[in-house]
């Protein structure tokens, strides 16, 4: 059972990260936008039993819960608790990637997509996991690359301007320089 190490505010006033003492996921992340996506995993099923809970988001010894403007953290909190501290841990071996609905189908060949993935895992992922976020990458047309933002990051008002363009910068420095970045 994860036991909440701390409770972490985000730079998105929606969401909080609970820091455990185990993992939850190991190796991906899982990203829960609705209630429907929730329906095969305990945890996040638990998680959107609490009202006002809008989306889960999941990676290794964190939990990021983001909620609508219906309740306020003070309240909502010790209703979030109890799922978290039931939830089994995951020890020893890795999760398998989110499931097919929420990764479309995407070219893992491409030497673009390695070369974005590789970038993205050492520049922008830690950054956007200590806010309690991340993002997948989820599709490529010529010089687009489409990213789907999850956790703390999916309704923070700084991942459509600054942190998009911090985002592009860093892949047109190390991938492609003509390369657009577009959240979808």
């Amino acid at each position: 059972m994860p036991k909440i190490a701390e409770i972490e505010y985000t730079p998105n006033p929606n969401a909080v990260k609970f820091v455990l003492k185990e993992p939850v996921t190991v190796g991906f992340p899982k990203a829960f936008r609705d209630k429907e996506m929730a329906e095969y995993d305990e945890l996040a099923k638990g998680l959107f039993a609490v009202a006002h809970v809008q989306s889960v988001f999941m990676q290794d010894k964190f939990v990021t819960v983001t909620k609508d403007d219906g309740i306020g953290w003070t309240e909502l909190l010790p209703k979030l608790a109890p799922p978290i501290r039931q939830a089994p841990s995951v020890t020893g071996q890795a999760s398998g990637p989110a499931p097919h609905w929420d990764r479309p189908e995407l070219d893992e060949d491409d030497p673009v997509i390695q070369d974005v993935r590789r970038v993205l895992a050492a520049a922008i992922l830690p950054a956007l996991a200590a806010d309690g976020g991340g993002l997948d990458v989820v599709g490529r047309h010529e010089k687009q690359i489409m990213i789907r933002y999850q956790g703390a990051c999916t309704s923070c008002p700084s991942g459509l301007t600054g942190t998009l363009m911090a985002i592009e910068g860093i892949l047109r420095k190390e991938v492609d320089p003509e390369i657009v970045v577009i959240s979808v």
